[in-house]
């Protein structure tokens, strides 16, 4: 079972995937908020920590889980904080009850990554989609139009027509035919420019 655990937070954070299963894992942690309790009313064993990228909004609160769940976290840029140890691209991880590979996905941040699991079909976006033909900026520092468009074709490559569903940084989650909310993203982030 996936929860967002930051659905209904006013404060300024990414979404935050609590993922049930063989491994229980976040993907993101969030920030401005106290995460800590919404992890604790449905668990209280955290396998591990994903980090789709590390922008503040979306690694604020992770000291905070490392050291209440004793847990360790995974990201592409392990000389971040709040990164503890490197996932390299292509590499695959076990995120509740299924194995995704990560897809190195730059041009929102140099260190962002994607989580896709062929099998149920589900994948974690962060900022590079998001619904209705969204994408990730790319005015801030490390930002790159041109990367970002790569990155794009990219997982529209990698997942075809086997996505099911896209767990997306901001806003609501992409579960109605995600492949025309890729294909509108690589649009739009070639047309506004």
């Amino acid at each position: 079972m996936i929860r967002n655990l930051a659905q209904e937070v006013q404060a300024f954070t990414s979404n935050v995937f609590l993922v049930e299963g063989e491994t229980t894992a976040l993907v993101d942690t969030g920030a401005n908020f106290d995460v800590i309790p919404r992890i604790s009313e449905v668990t209280d064993d955290l396998d591990a920590v994903y980090i789709t990228h590390a922008h503040p909004d979306h690694v604020g609160n992770t000291d905070a889980v490392r050291e209440a769940f004793d847990v360790e976290s995974w990201g592409y840029d392990a000389d971040n904080l709040a990164v503890g140890n490197r996932i390299e691209d292509g590499e695959r991880i076990q995120i509740g009850d299924d194995v995704y590979e990560a897809i190195y996905t730059p041009g929102h941040k140099d260190d962002h990554l994607c989580f896709f699991s062929q099998e149920s079909g589900v994948c974690f976006a962060g900022d590079l989609v998001f619904a209705n033909g969204g994408f990730g900026r790319t005015d801030l520092p490390e930002g790159d139009r041109e990367a970002l468009i790569e990155s794009i074709d990219r997982l529209r490559e990698t997942v075809g027509d086997d996505v099911r569903e896209i767990h997306v940084g901001h806003g609501p989650s992409i579960v109605t035919r995600p492949q025309d909310d890729l294909e509108l993203a690589a649009h739009a982030a070639r047309v506004n420019r």
